[in-house]
């Protein structure tokens, strides 16, 4: 067994200590340098005349870093180190603020936005999911954050919005939290992220896709036309409407955008219209390492 290693001396404390603020300002000089080269993107065209903000741009980047990421530094602590990076510049590139559904203190949808983008970007509580799409959708906010779909209420049904294709298009573009190991009084809640964006590929996503249908389809038959297609479903989540009218959220993984096949194969084969592609979002992380 080997022997416990002596204490450092004060010398040795002192070097090291000086180590680490050289380490400190090289990271430093390493961040204003990044900041400069997205300036310059910023004033150029390279990043065309949409939004500064891309999620599935931001979820790669993560992903990357994760994936070399060695040592003891613990991983949920880079995750937020590149988050606050990314935040910061987006920043840089003009006003950035996100609208969040937030009907109450203490729901949780406020601090989770404040996670994912940063405690110093404005995080406007609105009470209906109508009054968030409406500030995206307005340009008064570049980001949405709103609850997980699910059965009852205008807060679990604001999906259906979607479906009217309005101009300008409200994608979903992420959920929410996207590093998924939850600190000890950190927010439980789960959200969708929305923007006036076309989602993008990142290599590991989930699509959203919404359509109506006749009320007496049943999630087995969507299942199986979905896998018919060539489409591995995942949940489905139903609202009835009238005149034996239903819309349909249906997540599916990978990527699809409005001229996938197997769109128009999934409707053929369960007797709906087509399904509109209401948004994707990057899988969230967990705390193992890639294998």
């Amino acid at each position: 067994m080997n022997a416990e290693a002596p204490p450092a001396t004060d010398h040795e404390l002192s070097r090291l200590r000086a180590e680490i603020d050289r380490l400190d300002d090289d990271i430093h000089d390493l961040v204003m340098r990044r900041a400069t080269i997205v300036e310059r993107l910023s004033a150029s065209r390279a990043k065309g005349s949409g939004p500064a903000v891309r999620p599935g741009r931001e979820a790669q980047i993560v992903r990357r870093l994760l994936a070399r990421h060695r040592g003891p530094f613990p991983r949920g602590a880079l995750v937020q180190v590149w988050r606050a990076l990314i935040n910061g510049h987006t920043a840089m590139q003009g006003p950035f603020a996100v609208a969040v559904y937030n009907t109450a203190p203490g729901s949780g949808f406020v601090a989770l936005t404040r996670e994912h983008f940063g405690a110093t970007t404005p995080a406007r509580s609105l009470t209906t999911p109508a009054q968030v799409l409406a500030a995206v959708s307005s340009g008064e906010a570049a980001l949405g954050v709103l609850p997980m779909p699910g059965a009852e209420g205008e807060a679990a049904t604001w999906w259906t919005a979607l479906l009217a294709r309005d101009v300008p298009r409200v994608h979903i573009v992420g959920r929410l939290p996207f590093w998924t190991p939850r600190a000890e009084g950190g927010p439980r809640v789960e959200a969708l992220v929305v923007g006036v964006m076309t989602p993008e590929p990142t290599g590991d996503d989930r699509t959203l896709l919404a359509c109506e249908t006749k009320a007496e389809l049943s999630r087995t038959r969507i299942a199986a036309a979905l896998e018919e297609s060539g489409l591995s479903p995942g949940q489905t989540m139903l609202r009835r409407g009238i005149a034996d009218v239903a819309a349909l959220l249906i997540e599916v993984e990978g990527f699809c955008d409005e001229s996938d096949p197997r769109l128009a194969a999934f409707a053929a084969k369960a007797g709906t219209a087509k399904p509109v592609v209401a948004g994707a979002y990057a899988v969230p992380l967990d705390e193992a390492p890639p294998a």
